[in-house]
């Protein structure tokens, strides 16, 4: 069963279309990315699926129940922390769990569900003392409240310090793990890497790829990045390569002894080192770095597909 399906689903603000027929489904049980630039229609896609607007035409739905006729049981088995959401500053820790707790009829301990979030200290506290990284662990232990079977999470590690988004990348895992369906959106393309079972990328209103991180880059075919050490004269280094044909370009050559970053097609990387070799430089160390989710995302971001 698809925990998340779009089918179709447009949306009109006005003269703005910010969804242009999107189909997609998240299968019951990943972590599934969504991600796109500004303005791509991220946001109002999770908007659809929490009923918080409606759609011009197309379905949404949500473990297998319509986001629009059956938003109410939707939520009462799904998790959610949307982006720029506003808690209240005279409520304490406690009682914001509280809140969620009593909307969906559950017997939840608020001090065991903050500390899983790493604020239990604070259950007491007004919210408006809490810095801001603490607001989005209190948010984030708010989504988790009665064990989702579906977790919504616009922007999870906004605000946080590395080790906060350590702790949301680790939450991520142990909810999935537990069969929960993950489906969030991020800037952090290194998290969303380090996670996801699948990525979706919108663009324009439309989904442009959907695939895993490694189909996404065979897709694209880009270049991997020969990191490698040398010492000798590093103005033999393009000359060097200049024959192997599988070489894209010497994006960067530092001083002998220095690295030299060279874009080569995987089937050429020995090649590349030997043609090294062969130019009087002697090979220190090396490694190959594959295209970052960063460097995939601009190319369908921006690209033409």
């Amino acid at each position: 069963m698809a925990a998340i399906h779009l089918d179709g689903l447009v949306k009109q603000f006005g003269d703005v279309r910010a969804l242009d027929g999107v189909d997609l489904s998240v299968r019951d049980g990943e972590i599934f990315g969504f991600l796109g630039p500004n303005g791509a229609g991220k946001s109002t896609t999770i908007d659809v699926l929490l009923d918080f607007v409606r759609p011009t035409s197309g379905t949404a739905t949500v473990l297998d129940m319509d986001a629009q006729a059956e938003s109410t049981a939707i939520r009462a088995r799904t998790g959610v922390l949307p982006e720029g959401y506003h808690l209240y500053d005279r409520l304490t820790g406690r009682q914001h769990v509280e809140f969620v707790r009593e909307s969906k009829d559950l017997d939840v301990d608020p001090v065991a569900a903050l500390e899983r979030v790493g604020v239990a200290d604070a259950v007491d506290r007004r919210a408006g003392g809490y810095s801001t990284g603490m607001k989005q662990r209190l948010m984030l232990g708010m989504a988790l409240v009665g064990d989702p079977d579906v977790l919504i999470l616009d922007e999870p590690s906004s605000g946080l310090d590395p080790a906060g988004v350590r702790d949301v990348r680790e939450v991520v895992r142990d909810e999935a793990g537990d069969g929960t369906t993950v489906f969030f959106s991020s800037h952090i393309l290194s998290q969303v890497e380090a996670v996801c079972d699948r990525v979706g990328i919108l663009r324009g209103g439309r989904v442009v790829a959907v695939d895993t991180v490694a189909g996404l880059r065979d897709a694209v075919g880009t270049d991997a990045t020969l990191r490698v050490t040398v010492e000798g004269d590093p103005d033999r280094v393009e000359a060097g390569v200049d024959a192997v044909r599988e070489v894209a370009g010497v994006t960067s050559v530092g001083r002998a002894g220095a690295d030299v970053v060279v874009r080569v097609e995987d089937r050429g990387k020995i090649e590349a080192l030997h043609a090294l070799e062969d130019a009087g430089l002697a090979i220190r160390d090396f490694e190959t770095q594959e295209a970052s989710l960063e460097e995939l995302f601009l190319a369908y971001a921006e690209g033409d597909g």
